[in-house]
């Protein structure tokens, strides 16, 4: 059984195949994680989106308790879009880092998987921008961005409270740490409207050497200077990662939320 390795908030964790079920993420001292430690280059990577990927993933391994539990949702913000289609790759062949982002979705107080959630995830590219008919200040003078849908899609979770997105890591630009858009709803009640984090030491690896990001310099925003989190906040908000074999970046999260339904 081939062993994994998942860089959990300040750890790594090796775990086998059937390790399906984890529950890390504070210091022994009891304070949130906000830095981890990545022995990994850009050149591990794949470059140019999601083409040519193999046709099976090794199944995504999540913590059993919510990395963050919430109730009340936020604003979608200006560079969310109507219509938004099911589907698996969200890409429309865009280029970038290729991502595999597995959400679970549980009840908050027992744990128990969310079966038939509508999760919706929206994000830039490697340029920083957003698709579709947004606000201006989501992909100005970007025309050809405008009239298309990439990096939005919708998925229903599983019997195990489970959707897995193929996409690319996200971009970044001025004003916000890099950032995923999530949105939940149950039954057709929106019980969830959030952002999910990738660490500033993955982010600065991959910008400064990938190929998709490298050309552009200057980001501006981190984790602990983020606007929408705290710095004590966004350490509860990062996606755990581990490197499959190909260079695919698989990023996990379990996030509890009270269904009322």
């Amino acid at each position: 059984m081939k062993r994994r390795m998942i860089v959990l908030g300040g750890a790594a964790l090796i775990g086998g195949a059937g390790a399906a079920f984890l529950s890390f993420g504070r210091h022994a001292s009891g304070e949130p994680v906000s830095t981890r430690s990545f022995d990994w280059k850009a050149a591990d990577f794949r470059a140019g989106g999601t083409a040519g990927l193999p046709v099976e993933l090794p199944p995504p391994i999540f913590r059993s308790q919510p990395q963050c539990v919430a109730s009340l949702a936020k604003t979608l913000g200006p560079c969310h879009t109507s219509d938004v289609p099911v589907r698996k790759d969200v890409t429309e062949g865009v280029a970038g880092l290729p991502a595999r982002l597995s959400l679970r979705i549980v009840e908050a107080e027992t744990c128990k998987p969310i079966e038939n959630a509508d999760v919706e995830i929206w994000h830039v590219n490697a340029k920083g921008v957003y698709s579709g008919q947004a606000a201006r200040m989501c992909n100005a003078a970007e025309a050809t961005a405008q009239a298309q849908s990439f990096l939005r899609g919708r998925q229903i979770t599983d019997a195990d409270g489970i959707v897995s997105f193929l996409s690319i890591y996200p971009g970044w630009y001025s004003g916000r740490t890099v950032h995923i858009h999530l949105r939940i709803l149950v039954g057709g009640q929106e019980l969830l409207i959030t952002q999910l984090l990738f660490d500033d030491a993955l982010s600065d690896i991959i910008f400064a050497g990938h190929p998709d990001y490298r050309e552009r310099s200057g980001r501006d925003t981190m984790n602990g200077d983020d606007g929408v989190f705290s710095a004590r906040e966004a350490a509860s908000y990062i996606f755990d990662v581990e490197k499959l074999e190909g260079g695919v970046l698989q990023a996990s999260y379990t996030i509890g939320v009270k269904n009322s339904g």
